[in-house]
């Protein structure tokens, strides 16, 4: 694997710089802008595992902190604070890989922000998102309200979910697929939960589900780029 240079970068007067790791491999095909989930940095072993593998299959990846999770504070920022971070990461990838093809995304929180960012104006050369498990409404409360700002995405977008994931009811997640058409591709991960965790009479490793998780990226970034 690619060292990972620690990186900073400013989101703005109010909040300041954040940390990035950015792990380039020399044959880098292109560049995905990764965020963290609401309740772990970008330092969390699956995102270590998601950009470790990635690199092995030529995909670079610029991991970073949301202002709250820097500071140490639980409660994540306000919408309009995530969304300028977002911006503010995929102009510091633009800057440190330039002319590497862009897409974005993250793990559930930060996937959610990142398209919420995108929905309010575009992400300059970010061709496509991906969510690592969308986080389509808190555990025990279905609705679909959190999706509404799709609709305004211009731009393909991958939805990688566990069909155990409590965050995201496939009957109504299905819908929201569907109702965005070519745009969006939806992979099940089969016995996955929200943290892609299988049970253990599936027969099925971490590792596998990983596997499976790079290479849904693989195909749908070869047909994206």
């Amino acid at each position: 694997m690619a060292l990972a240079p620690e990186l900073r970068f400013s989101v703005g007067q109010t909040s300041g710089e954040v940390s990035g790791l950015l792990v380039r491999p020399p044959d880098a095909r292109l560049l995905c802008v990764l965020a963290h989930g609401a309740g772990a940095g970008m330092r969390h072993p699956f995102l270590e595992a998601v950009a470790r593998a990635l690199a092995e299959q030529k995909i670079a990846t610029l991991r970073y902190q949301f202002p709250y999770m820097e500071q140490r504070a639980r409660r994540p920022d306000p919408p309009a604070v995530a969304a300028a971070t977002v911006r503010a990461a995929v102009a510091e990838a633009a800057r440190v890989a330039p002319g590497l093809p862009l897409i974005a995304g993250g793990k559930s929180f930060g996937g959610r922000m990142t398209s919420t960012a995108l929905a309010e104006e575009p992400l300059p050369g970010v061709r496509g998102l991906v969510f690592l498990g969308f986080p389509l409404h808190p555990p025990g409360r279905p609705a679909d309200k959190r999706a509404e700002h799709l609709a305004q995405v211009r731009i393909p977008m991958l939805f990688l979910q566990g069909d155990r994931d409590e965050f995201a009811d496939l009957k109504l997640l299905g819908p929201v697929i569907k109702q965005l058409g070519e745009r969006a591709t939806l992979h099940l991960v089969a016995g996955g939960d929200h943290s892609f965790h299988v049970l253990k009479r599936s027969g099925r490793t971490d590792g596998d589900v990983m596997g499976e998780l790079v290479q849904a990226m693989v195909d749908w970034t070869g047909r994206l780029i």
